[in-house]
């Protein structure tokens, strides 16, 4: 067992501490995703998804259905840890259209506690940090796809 230094760089259990990032990451997410997917039509049909939201051209069902397939599955896989990688591009394509278009690049924001950042930016963050990472040792893809 290795002893806890305080004063080291070197990581206690990096592999558990991605096990967390990747629940904690995946099952925020993927409420938002279920919560998309349980409003549906009422989300397609809303003013918002209509006028607001054009993913290559499309707007209401098309873009939602997509944002709820990254929400949604994409996160459950991310946290199981299957397929990591290949699951985190639709998530970081989601959030960086919802920072380009949505929020037009407004990262930090005035709020009611004083300054906040854009939460699809700090999103966006971890994925790409999760991306480079890998999802650890505690994952179906250390399981499954060694190499």
């Amino acid at each position: 067992m290795k002893k806890l230094a305080l004063n080291s760089n070197q990581p206690i259990n990096l592999d558990f501490g991605l096990l967390l990032i990747r629940i904690i990451i995946g099952l925020l997410m993927a409420f938002y995703g279920y919560e998309k997917l349980t409003h549906f039509e009422e989300m397609a049909a809303s003013d918002f998804w209509q006028k607001n939201v054009n993913f290559i051209g499309f707007t209401g069902k098309v873009p939602l259905a997509l944002t709820v397939f990254a929400e949604l599955f994409c996160s459950l896989l991310v946290l199981i840890g299957l397929f990591t990688r290949l699951a985190l591009i639709p998530l970081l394509i989601c959030m960086g259209f919802i920072i380009v278009s949505i929020a037009q690049f407004t990262i930090l924001n005035s709020g009611d506690n004083g300054y906040e950042f854009n939460t699809a930016f700090v999103y966006f963050i971890i994925y790409l940090a999760l991306f480079f990472t890998g999802s650890g040792k505690y994952s179906l893809d250390s399981k499954f796809l060694k190499s």
